[in-house]
């Protein structure tokens, strides 16, 4: 029963602790605070040496000092505290006079410790404070440290935070039970510092956070009162990032910065700077809300040191960490910019300062030199102030590399005085031609372009960025501040290729090349393409070739493609097919057109065709040519003629018989249109009439002659029909003795050619033409023939001669009524061959004379310069010498 009442008394206890605690909750500040564990009946300003504030930031320093004299001494203020002494924790800062939340206020238990230690019972516990939010916004974290450090640094040091984040957002959030506090421990170092992180979500960063400290020191156990903070209004901003410091046109340094990404909220920035020359030493402080911050009247030969750090601008925050200082010196002579990125027809300026011998030169005795070459016209000056010389360059062409320089010099000289720094000015030619086809489905749009144009920068990087309009192009188009980066691909061509899929087919893609560096960033002229008027269709299909029967032209058929629905032409290639083929061009701009037909030279070969289209209105490109397609070699018409044929008669006197065979060539393709079937021999006599006979593939018949007259036709068959124009030949007695060749000569030029002339005597019957006949003589060798037009008298005959061979020569006159008596010679013509070799003698001898004849001629001319030189070398000049002073020499002196 008793043990019930003490439990029930002791809740009861724990309830009054919480509720009063959370009401008298401390208020966490966004600057440091003090949390101090000091024994009864004492002050902190009892311990601090005369003349010490409690503001005084060398307070640490001086306490130590004053406790180590206190332990070293033999205070009755010692002898006089027990054994047993309660220490009352509270939380101070500089803004507070006294120690706020105090345990007199509480029952003693909850902020009362038994300490023994005679360190603990003289000076009590001390501890700078303080506690922030992560710019994240995900971490919670309090810092503390020992403030007097020298007295506890033999004693361990152990830290846990126990902290409570109501679920709800309530401006009077229930009071949480003692249960509920979560615990951290807390990272402490050997400096007697500790760090403790709560995290804390997302959602209750506009929560009360209630929590308080557990300290275990040498053995001794110290809580602080509880503590309340919304996480939002103590978020510490990381430092600026990017910090950059730059002299402006007009003169003034600027310094930008970054603002950290991961800030929900606006900041406010606290710069200091300092800035240190030969004639002047500043400091200075400032707060400012933009970025960026103007300091006028930089100094040539001067260094600037600045650092930035952030805060929330509205409402209570904690000022961040300083940036790393930056350093920026400025020399002799200042340039500003010190180096341009521009692009060819652009206008750019530079300024400078100059200073000499410690002093700055005036604008109006500055002048401009590019390269320390080319003085700058001073039509391209201009004074901005007294100190401040400016020079524009209109109109600029690209840089001409010189070397390993990308870049013209410019020189700001004092009159003709040049400092050896310069500005540096880059003109690149931004002139990138971007083209784009959609493809034949109408899924995607591939753009390529290449920078073989241009003058490559080191250090750049090249991007294509786009803007896509609802509906077409504009007539100008132009470059708009919403665009969205593309990824291109750079191919072994060397081009770069971009792909939009899925497309919209109407719409404008408005593209430039933007060319990022560090001085800058470039962007070439944009173009602005719709895929719809970019299409490249697919080929055409089912692509047929042939040649049409009877009539004679290459016919081509094909499938329109499914994409595009735009009216098309087509282009149609065609040529012989081989390794090379050359190709001819026919174009269809009949839209609705799926065949043409044209004319060609043979018909009896393949060809090979294909087909390509393209938009009937000339947007898009041709597409891809289609699969060639090839001719089958057919018979297209009747033989354009029989052969031409000759005989060979065998003549049996005693029976007065003659055996005759005829000889003839094959056909060739384009006379037989395009094959032969079968050769078909056409007789026709006196007494027999008419009558054929089928020779089939034969290229010889025979057959008897035993009428006065018999005449022969041969046919060349395929298989649309027999020829209509075919070559006759008439075998008859009386007309075999006409003789009307008088003379026959076979002159030999070379192995290869024979030199056939002939003279003719008048003849009463019509002459149609000749026939020649050759062949080796005493072998019993093939007869070679040959067909020769009426109208010549000499004929060239290419074959294979052997000059030690005897050739027989023969020559048929072969008129309507039949073959007359031939001439016939045995062997070449002796006479002319002498003569032909004796001309050629003549021709090498008189060669021979020409050459000797030039080559004295020039020996004389040279051996005459020779000796000319040789005997006027030591015969000195009148001209020279004194008595000859005023003669003429060229004047005519009589003699006296």
């Amino acid at each position: 029963m008793t043990c019930q009442k003490f439990c029930v008394a002791l809740l009861h206890w724990e309830f009054i602790y919480l509720t009063t605690a959370f009401n008298l909750a401390y208020p966490i500040t966004p600057w440091r605070f003090k949390l101090s564990c000091m024994p009864p009946n004492t002050t902190y300003d009892f311990l601090l040496p005369a003349g010490i504030s409690r503001n005084t930031s060398n307070l640490n320093e001086h306490y130590e000092a004053v406790v180590e004299a206190k332990l070293n001494s033999s205070s009755t203020y010692i002898s006089n505290l027990s054994s047993k002494t309660t220490f009352h924790c509270c939380f101070w800062s500089k803004e507070d006079k006294n120690c706020s939340v105090h345990a007199d206020n509480m029952e003693g238990k909850a902020f009362v410790s038994t300490v023994n230690s005679l360190v603990f019972q003289q000076i009590g516990a001390n501890w700078n404070i303080q506690c922030w939010m992560k710019e994240d916004l995900k971490l919670f974290i309090c810092y503390m440290e020992s403030l007097f450090k020298n007295p506890f640094k033999t004693y361990d040091l152990k830290v846990h935070l126990l902290y409570v984040l109501p679920e709800v957002l309530e401006e009077s959030p229930p009071v949480p039970q003692k249960g509920s506090f979560q615990i951290v421990p807390c990272n402490c170092s050997v400096h007697d510092s500790c760090e403790c992180h709560v995290p804390v979500p997302t959602a209750k960063l506009n929560h009360t956070l209630l929590m308080y400290l557990k300290i275990t020191l040498g053995g001794i156990n110290f809580q602080s009162p509880l503590m309340s903070v919304k996480p939002i209004n103590v978020v510490k901003p990381d430092p600026p990032l990017g910090l950059h410091m730059e002299i402006t046109d007009t003169g003034n340094l600027k310094i930008s910065w970054s603002s950290p990404t991961l800030v929900p909220f606006q900041l406010q920035y606290q710069v200091r700077y300092s800035e240190n020359s030969s004639t002047n030493v500043r400091k200075a402080n400032e707060i400012v809300s933009a970025t960026s911050l103007l300091i006028d009247s930089v100094l040539p030969g001067s260094s600037y040191e600045v650092q930035v750090r952030g805060k929330k601008l509205d409402g209570p925050g904690i000022w961040g960490d300083w940036s790393t200082p930056l350093i920026f010196i400025t020399q002799d002579v200042i340039y500003f910019p010190p180096k341009i990125l521009t692009s060819v027809g652009s206008n750019v300026s530079f300024h400078c300062i100059y200073k000499s011998e410690n002093k700055i030169v005036s604008s109006k005795k500055i002048v401009w030199w590019l390269n320390l070459a080319e003085k700058i016209p001073q039509s391209q000056y201009n004074m901005v102030g007294d100190r401040v010389s400016k020079v524009t360059f209109p109109n600029l062409n690209a840089t001409k590399p010189r070397g390993k320089f990308t870049y013209d010099a410019v020189y700001c000289c004092k009159e003709q005085e040049c400092h050896h720094r310069y500005a540096e000015l880059y003109v690149i030619d931004v002139n990138i031609n971007i083209s784009c086809e959609t493809d034949g489905y109408l899924t995607k749009m591939t753009c390529r372009w290449s920078t073989n144009a241009i003058q490559s920068l080191e250090g750049s990087t090249l991007q294509l960025r786009y803007h896509r309009s609802s509906l077409y192009c504009s007539d100008v188009p132009s470059i708009h501040p919403i665009s969205e980066p593309k990824d291109c691909h750079l191919r072994r061509d060397g081009f770069y290729e971009c792909i939009f899929q899925p497309i919209f087919l109407l719409s404008g893609y408005t593209m430039w090349i933007k060319i990022n560096h560090s001085l800058g960033s470039l962007d070439s002229s944009p173009t602005c393409v719709v895929p719809d008027s970019v299409v490249k269709p697919l080929p055409p299909s089912s692509v047929k070739a042939e040649i049409t029967v009877k009539i004679g032209l290459l016919k081509i058929s094909w499938e329109k493609p499914v994409f595009p629905e735009n009216n098309l032409k087509f282009q149609i290639r065609y040529g012989l097919n081989g390794k090379e083929v050359q190709w001819k061009m026919y174009e269809v701009y009949d839209a609705k057109s799926k065949s043409a037909s044209v004319p060609v030279p043979e018909l009896c070969a393949v060809y090979a065709v294909q087909v390509r289209c393209k938009r009937l209105d000339g947007l898009g490109y041709w597409s891809n040519w289609s699969s060639p397609a090839y001719t089958v070699i057919m018979d297209i018409k009747v033989p354009t003629r029989g052969p031409e044929f000759w005989r060979m008669i065998d003549e049996d006197t005693s029976r007065k018989e003659r055996n005759v065979t005829l000889l003839w060539k094959p056909l060739m393709k384009n006379d037989s249109l395009c094959s032969v079937r079968k050769y078909v021999v056409k007789h026709h006599t006196s007494r027999n009439g008419t009558w054929s006979e089928d020779v089939g593939n034969h290229t010889k018949f025979t057959f008897l002659w035993t009428e006065q007259a018999h005449s022969v036709t041969v046919l060349a068959v395929n298989s649309i029909g027999a020829s209509s124009v075919n070559f006759n030949l008439t075998f008859s007695w009386p007309m075999s003795k006409v003789n009307t060749v008088q003379s026959l000569s076979a002159y030999p030029l070379n192995s290869t050619c024979v030199l056939l002339s002939w003279t003719l005597t008048p003849s009463d019957y019509y002459l149609t033409y000749f026939i020649t006949e050759w062949k080796i003589l005493n072998e019993d060798s093939e007869i070679k023939w040959l067909r020769i037009p009426p109208s010549v008298k000499k004929y060239y005959i290419h074959d294979h001669f052997i000059p030690i061979e005897k050739y027989q020569f023969s020559l048929y006159p072969v008129f309507m009524e039949g073959v007359g008596k031939p001439k016939t010679i045995n062997s070449f013509t002796q006479d002319d061959i002498e003569k032909h070799q004796n001309d050629a003698g003549l021709y090498v001898i008189l060669l021979i004379i020409i050459s000797s004849s030039i080559l004295l001629l020039g020996t004389l001319l040279i051996s005459h310069q020779r000796m000319k030189k040789l005997f006027w070398e030591d015969v000195p000049n009148p001209k020279n010498c004194s008595w000859a002073q005023g003669l003429n020499f060229q004047k005519r002196m009589d003699i006296l």
